[in-house]
């Protein structure tokens, strides 16, 4: 009797272990697919975010536009760099304003305006008051297209913010950031500021 319990255990232990193989089968190549899928929107993602392509030039500390005053547009900064020095983490956000002028002959158009690092915002203040909302950096938010007229000599302020606590512990030590203005004129205007973040 024995005998007959044994082999009826065998049988059924035989026919189970395919079951078990074919349902981790099914498991895995459910996980398979899955991850694929992940992948494929993920990507899909990353493209749709994409700066257009003249946005995706690095970003350079000491750049400056071509031209010179009596060219047909030349925008032009009285400082392209700045260094706030030491700023302490839980100091709260930082500003530092830029004079950009229009020194050619011939108006130019600020056609867009975005920043290296999402911890940094920029705006366009125009002579008149005006005072554009702040942008970031392409891929995480909108950067408009401003389409903005300078006249001939014609001055403006960039007035950048940085917020020292937005990559949170990581983000301590020196940091240089940019601001990048596209212009009618010729290559765009790099404004760049550095800092050193305390805890």
């Amino acid at each position: 009797m024995n005998k007959s319990v044994a082999i009826k255990s065998s049988v059924s232990m035989g026919k189970a272990a395919p079951a078990a193989k074919k349902s981790r089968f099914s498991a895995n190549t459910k996980l398979i697919i899955g991850a694929g899928a992940v992948v494929v929107v993920l990507g899909g993602l990353i493209i749709v975010a994409m700066p257009e392509p003249g946005a995706s030039k690095p970003a350079t500390v000491a750049s400056r536009s071509t031209g010179s005053p009596g060219t047909a547009g030349a925008l032009n900064a009285l400082a392209t760099k700045f260094n706030f020095g030491s700023i302490p983490m839980s100091g709260g956000k930082v500003t530092h304003r830029y004079w950009i002028r229009n020194a050619g002959t011939q108006p130019i158009l600020i056609r867009k305006m975005y920043t290296s690092c999402m911890c940094t915002t920029a705006a366009l203040v125009k002579s008149s008051g005006k005072k554009f909302d702040p942008v970031g950096m392409p891929g995480h938010g909108y950067i408009p297209t401003m389409n903005e007229p300078m006249a001939p000599n014609e001055e403006a302020i960039i007035e950048v913010v940085f917020d020292p606590a937005a990559h949170g512990p990581a983000g301590i030590g020196p940091i240089d950031r940019v601001v990048t203005i596209e212009n009618s004129a010729g290559r765009p205007l790099e404004l760049a500021f550095a800092a050193n973040v305390t805890p």
